[in-house]
């Protein structure tokens, strides 16, 4: 669970969230350009006023929480319908640029395969 392998994928998987995250609160990175159906997505939930900032919370938390090395199998969990929906809105809206959501679902799976043993007594009766 601890090797230096699990411990680089950790580290760079809660930057990138810890990253992605702090930019929907303050904007450092550009925007890019994207599909007319993805950008129109992406308006609606700003228009919202709230769904895009709940997701950069769990974002940065689950950052920090993989970053700190505490809780890591729950972080992971937390993180799956976030990965999984990245990866959908890529995979339907925005499929130039969903080499990036292959990485964070393909990352989550393999952190998730090494911390198995935690996860063990959820699926005995």
């Amino acid at each position: 669970m601890n090797s230096t392998f699990t411990k680089i994928l950790r580290i760079i998987l809660g930057l990138g969230l810890l990253v992605f995250g702090l930019n929907k609160f303050i904007g450092f990175m550009p925007t890019p350009d994207m599909p007319a159906e993805a950008a129109n997505f992406i308006s609606s939930l700003q228009a919202t006023g709230y769904v895009l900032y709940v997701v950069a919370v769990f974002e940065i938390f689950v950052g920090l929480l993989l970053l700190i090395n505490k809780w890591v199998p729950f972080a992971l969990l937390l993180l799956v319908p976030i990965s999984a929906n990245i990866l959908l809105f890529h995979l339907f809206l925005d499929m130039p640029d969903i080499f990036q959501a292959l990485i964070i679902g393909v990352i989550n799976g393999i952190l998730i395969y090494k911390y198995w043993k935690a996860y063990r007594p959820l699926f005995q009766y």
